[in-house]
């Protein structure tokens, strides 16, 4: 019952805050795969990730045939050749698990790509918003690709095809 009392006051403060301000709603994604540079980049990256996805494919296929290889030696082996195995699995593991890492992770050459390629475009995007918004004088700009909680908006305030033709 609380969160249905706060949020119908967060809605009706939205909407007297909204009606104050002149507002404009655009899709961003619509507006991205327009622009072919950014379309070509994404193109590049899937490339580069499918390469790399093969070569830590690869890392961790030598890791299981190790592994498969001691399964199969194991009752033969005495105990400390048991543990130099499992310690020589564990550290092929940790080495593709950090390949992998540096790769796709957070800080990997996957992401520090998709910055160098995307960021520029997202900033021209993002400029192109910003100045059509100032010249025609929106306040608040919607980005309806990303926002699940718009349920309605009028043809009138969507400016998706403008701002693609003002990127143009």
């Amino acid at each position: 019952m609380k969160r249905f009392i706060i949020t119908l006051v967060m809605a009706v403060m939205f909407a007297g805050v909204a009606s104050a301000q002149n507002y404009m709603v655009i899709n961003s994604e619509k507006v991205f795969k327009s622009v072919e540079a950014y379309n070509d980049a994404l193109e590049e990256i899937e490339k580069l990730s499918a390469e790399y996805q093969k070569s830590v494919d690869a890392r961790f296929s030598e890791v299981e045939t190790m592994y498969n290889n001691y399964m199969q030696q194991r009752a033969s082996l005495n105990e400390s050749t048991r543990q130099q195995y499992e310690q020589a699995i564990l550290q092929r593991e940790a080495e593709a698990t950090k390949y992998q890492e540096s790769l796709f992770g957070t800080d990997g050459e996957l992401m520090k790509k998709r910055l160098e390629l995307i960021q520029p475009i997202q900033a021209k995007v993002f400029a192109t918003i910003e100045s059509f918004s100032k010249q025609y004088g929106y306040d608040l700009v919607l980005d309806i690709a990303s926002n699940p909680a718009v349920l309605y908006y009028s043809d009138k305030v969507d400016f998706t095809e403008r701002i693609i033709e003002a990127l143009k």
